[in-house]
């Protein structure tokens, strides 16, 4: 498995993302001529070497008319307001722009992605869903509806670049799976041009719900919402390093010093073994008919649960019981409580959070004489396994009115 795994220990914005990952590539130059050919309104990209804390890696400058902006915080508002405007680029918002500028709102963006830039459809769709994240968190927290966010005009030529260079380049390395750290966010307040605002800005926070986060003694944003916004849309899990033979590794580095090296590390090697964390519920009925401890089981499954199970148990009084124990993604915890406490007659669960070692899983179809059969494949830590869909073999069992091991038999000597 192609994996890529992203260090957020520095946070994580749009330019250092991207430059982290322009790293990743052979020839990383040719790249960023064919971002400059995109032709982005007003937009220059420039590959630039950076050093931080001793370690060399790139900064991704992105010019509009001409000049980088000031590292500042993108923020948006309600078209009626005249308020300044500061957009995001690296994670340093103390400074504010004292110019007004035109704005553009999702309308504006979805005309620059659609009908200006040359990509391919599935990065198109990446970007309007990157901006769609960011719109939705600045609606909710100036309470506007979307339609009426604007984005500060040069603010959003930066943001534009940025993500679509990161999108572009996720699309080019193609990743099976990106796996990042929990992100570390900072700690403090920033300044931007509504105020004093805590850290993390409450736009970036809204965005990380459900992704694990930590401040420290970082003074300062480390984290923007278009960072944010990229990680939410890419990243498939996030936790420790997976177990890869690393191919390649990029440092995509910020404009600011601290003690620590201010930078994103990319790092994309190949991952046969998979291991990730689950959530585990369980309770104890001693009162429910098998009817209805089956029909709470399938609705668990209908549910998101990844697997449910029951266990023949003794409780208090001598009492015969049951355990019922489900198994689902840890961001699904909350509503398999919901349904357990909705479909069986238990007054409390209990979770525990598990790591599970799983093997990598694909289905193929193969073409036999008995017709089209399915066959589940599993691979990794040194294991290889396969086994037909039960439907398709009990299908071949039934029209040749054999059993199903000598079913199996016959698909096998016949491939």
């Amino acid at each position: 498995m192609r994996t890529l795994y992203l260090d957020c220990g520095m946070g994580a914005a749009g330019d250092m993302l991207a430059a982290a990952l322009l790293e990743l590539l052979p020839d990383p130059d040719r790249f960023v001529q064919r971002l400059n050919g995109l032709d982005i309104p007003g937009v220059e990209y420039v590959r630039e070497t950076a050093v931080k804390c001793g370690v060399t890696g790139t900064h991704l400058s992105v010019l509009v008319h001409g000049r980088e902006e000031e590292p500042e915080h993108m923020h948006e508002h309600h078209h009626d307001h005249e308020h300044e405007h500061h957009h995001e680029h690296d994670h340093d918002h103390d400074h504010e722009h004292g110019h007004q500028h035109h704005h553009s709102g999702m309308h504006d963006i979805e005309h620059i992605v659609r009908d200006h830039l040359d990509l391919p459809e599935a990065v198109r769709e990446d970007v309007l869903a990157v901006y769609g994240l960011i719109a939705e968190a600045e609606s909710h927290v100036h309470g506007v509806p979307v339609p009426e966010i604007h984005f500060h005009e040069v603010g959003t030529m930066d943001a534009v670049a940025d993500v679509t260079a990161v999108c572009l380049l996720l699309h080019e390395l193609a990743p099976d799976e990106v796996v990042a750290s929990p992100v570390h966010v900072g700690s403090g307040q920033v300044r931007c041009a509504h105020g004093i605002l805590p850290v993390p800005a409450p736009a970036t926070a809204y965005i990380l719900r459900d992704v694990p986060i930590y401040g420290g003694e970082v003074q300062g944003e480390l984290c923007t919402p278009t960072g944010a916004a990229l990680l939410k849309h890419f990243v498939t899990r996030f936790g420790p390093m997976p177990m890869m033979r690393t191919k390649a590794v990029g440092y995509g580095m910020g404009k600011r010093d601290f003690p620590a090296a201010n930078c994103v590390r990319a790092m994309l090697g190949e991952s046969g073994d998979r291991a990730d964390d689950v959530a585990e519920l369980s309770c104890n009925v001693d009162d429910m008919t098998a009817e209805a401890l089956g029909f709470a089981m399938e609705r668990l499954f209908e549910g998101g649960a990844l697997d449910v199970y029951t266990a023949p148990i003794g409780m208090k009084k001598s009492r015969p019981g049951t355990l019922l124990r489900v198994l689902c993604r840890p961001e699904d915890r909350q509503r398999m409580a919901e349904l357990m406490f909705r479909h069986t007659t238990t007054i409390g669960v209990r979770e525990a959070l598990l790591r599970r070692y799983v093997l990598d899983r694909r289905e193929e179809t193969l073409d036999t004489a008995y017709g089209p059969v399915r066959r589940k494949v599993s691979a990794g830590y040194g294991a290889q396994r396969t086994k037909y869909e039960y439907d398709d073999l009990a299908r071949v069992s039934r029209a040749r009115d054999v059993s199903l091991d000598e079913a199996k038999k016959l698909l096998e000597d016949g491939i």
